[in-house]
């Protein structure tokens, strides 16, 4: 048996965890010094009112005794190889505690780096799944999870960079600390961390120049045969997310599928409440079951 593990930055909802049969391994809160786990002591919504009552609210990985657990309880029913995908190592030390537990247990686990978070890895994760569930191997649905996270592209607007600058989160972002206040910052996700793209005025102009970009970087792509998601992630800003979502629908038509999608706790804590980003991913082919990792080049 295969099996899949993911972290909880991938905001993966609960149907879909089910559905793909993915172990998820959750993040730590500390919220005033007290110590959660996301998801499960705590959900977005008491992290939202955190930081709107101007609570110190930071994040901590996964331990390693964590992902031991995970892997041993796969392997107890039934795992004989299994695959990790997680977000960003430029972001977090996720992906290391995960490769220490690997090398502590008796299951063979492939921990693979999505150089993403958010929609861009669980998008990522999901493509795996696929690629599973038809008969692929583990360095198949490695190579398609890859694959999908660099294929993806995450942009998003922050009311403000405080919550990414006390996080540490901050990147190369940090060419816009400093700025007037009323800037509102565009902000991409490139090369594993978080850039500045663009400065706008008012959050109005902010999101209509999300939608623009969000179009283009559709448009540029051209067709894509195995068709392309969106998805349009928020954190307390659920209106003006839906809204965005019809206008894409709007624009782009057949040619993608939008989804809306909140954010987690964990990445919420960095963002801050009213953040409204987009992925756009283009689908990776599905390998039939008698295809190997090559495949995937082809």
């Amino acid at each position: 048996m295969l099996a899949l593990v993911t972290d909880s930055t991938a905001c993966l909802s609960s149907e879909l965890v089910a559905q793909n049969a993915i172990r998820l391994v959750r993040m730590h809160l500390l919220v005033d010094g007290e110590s959660y786990v996301e998801g499960v002591d705590m959900d977005v919504t008491e992290v939202t009112n955190a930081l709107r009552e101007h609570k110190w609210v930071s994040t901590s990985k996964p331990s390693v005794g964590d992902f031991i657990d995970a892997y041993d309880d796969l392997a107890r029913q039934g795992a004989d190889h299994i695959l990790s995908i997680h977000l960003s190592a430029e972001m977090s030390g996720t992906v290391g505690s995960a490769q220490l537990a690997a090398a502590e247990v008796d299951v063979p686990v492939e921990v693979v780096d999505s150089r993403s978070l958010g929609m861009g890895l669980g998008f990522a994760v999901l493509s795996a799944a696929e690629i599973l569930a038809s008969g692929g191997t583990v360095t198949a649905a490695a190579a398609g999870a890859r694959r999908r996270a660099d294929g993806s592209s995450t942009t998003f607007y922050v009311d403000t960079l405080d919550y990414l600058r006390r996080g540490g989160r901050i990147g190369r972002a940090s060419a816009f600390v400093g700025s007037a206040l009323a800037i509102k910052p565009l902000l991409v996700l490139q090369d594993g961390t978080v850039g500045p793209l663009e400065k706008v005025r008012t959050s109005g102009k902010a999101l209509a120049r999300l939608e623009e970009l969000t179009v283009e970087q559709v448009e540029n792509r051209g067709e894509s045969p195995e068709g392309i998601d969106i998805a349009v992630q928020h954190l307390d800003a659920a209106d003006r997310a839906e809204a965005l979502c019809d206008r894409l629908i709007a624009r782009l038509g057949a040619s993608v599928d939008v989804h809306l999608v909140g954010l987690d706790a964990v990445v919420a804590a960095h963002v801050g409440p009213g953040t409204i980003g987009t992925v756009v991913s283009p689908r990776v082919r599905t390998l039939p079951p008698t295809i190997g990792a090559t495949a995937l080049d082809g």
